[in-house]
C-alpha cells in the first residue's frame, strides 16, 4: 500500500486539490531522482484520489481528457529517453 494512501471520501474540494498537489510535487521530486517506479506509483495514487474527487457534474471534457492523456504520454517518453540514456550509459561502461 502507498504511503500516500487517501481516504476513501475526502472531505470536501479544498482536501482534493491540496492532497493533488502533494501528490504531484512528490512525482516530480521522484521524476529529477530517476524514481521512474515510485513516479508510477505516485501517479496511480494521484489517479485514484482524482476520482474519489470528483463528482459526477463535473465529469472532465472530452478534450480535457484527451490533453491529460497526451501529457501522460509525453512523460512517459522522456522517462523512457532518460531510462535509454542512462543504460547507454551503463552498457559503454562495460569491458
Amino acid at each position: 500500500m502507498s504511503a500516500f494512501a487517501q481516504p476513501a471520501e475526502p472531505s470536501n474540494g479544498g482536501n482534493c486539490k491540496a492532497q493533488e498537489a502533494a501528490l504531484e510535487r512528490d512525482m516530480a521530486l521522484a521524476r529529477s531522482r530517476g524514481q521512474m517506479l515510485r513516479r508510477r506509483e505516485l501517479a496511480e495514487t494521484l489517479n485514484a484520489l482524482q476520482m474519489r474527487c470528483k463528482t459526477p457534474a463535473a465529469a472532465q471534457s472530452r478534450e480535457v481528457r484527451i490533453e491529460k492523456l497526451e501529457q501522460e504520454i509525453r512523460t512517459l517518453r522522456s522517462e523512457l529517453s532518460h531510462a535509454e540514456e542512462q543504460l547507454r550509459g551503463l552498457k559503454s561502461e562495460s569491458p
